[in-house]
């Protein structure tokens, strides 16, 4: 009978702690996630497989970037997958990316959702498949600002405040690989 209440005390206070790291293991993504390792910022993307980052691309409807950006409102909130090419990405930490279907074409901002995942800081020119959810938001004039100072983001229309309505993508997954 002891030996019984020992075990069942000991598998109550694993479970605490359990419950207790999975906690602070949110709260991490909720106060901006985590920071890249030098192996996220340097990872070589292979030309005869992918490097994955975030959750394993799973089932969801693949749509065509242009027609995606055409009609934003259609896709917002939905998770769908698209793919493409990483026309430029961020220098600093690989925590987004901007993919378009092809060189030259319109491009969208991917966001490594909850700051959870990194991407190669070199992964421009990379073939890109990303699944995630389409967002329609308005930047402030500080945060425009802010991009262009930091990164050289460019913006095809700013409103007359200095503000964006900006179409990104948030991604809960990303492959990427060499041609």
């Amino acid at each position: 009978m002891k030996f019984k209440s020992l075990i069942i005390l000991a598998g109550l206070i694993l479970a605490i702690s359990a419950t207790a790291f999975g906690q602070e293991k949110g709260m991490e993504g909720m106060e901006g996630g985590k920071k890249p390792t030098e192996a996220d910022k340097t990872a070589v993307i292979p030309t005869d497989g992918w490097l994955k980052r975030g959750d394993a691309i799973g089932s969801s409807k693949k749509v065509s970037l242009s027609k995606a950006l055409a009609k934003p409102e259609k896709f917002a909130g939905k998770k769908v997958i698209i793919e493409g090419v990483v026309v430029r990405s961020c220098k600093m930490e690989g925590c987004w990316a901007e993919v378009a279907e092809k060189q030259g074409e319109k491009s969208v901002r991917v966001k490594m959702k909850g700051h959870a995942f990194f991407i190669p800081l070199q992964s421009a020119g990379a073939t890109a498949r990303v699944e995630g959810e389409f967002q329609v938001k308005t930047l402030s004039k500080a945060e425009v600002d802010h991009m262009i100072e930091e990164d050289g983001a460019k913006f095809d229309n700013r409103n007359a405040d200095g503000s964006v309505t900006e179409i990104s993508f948030e991604a809960t997954g990303i492959e990427l690989k060499r041609s």
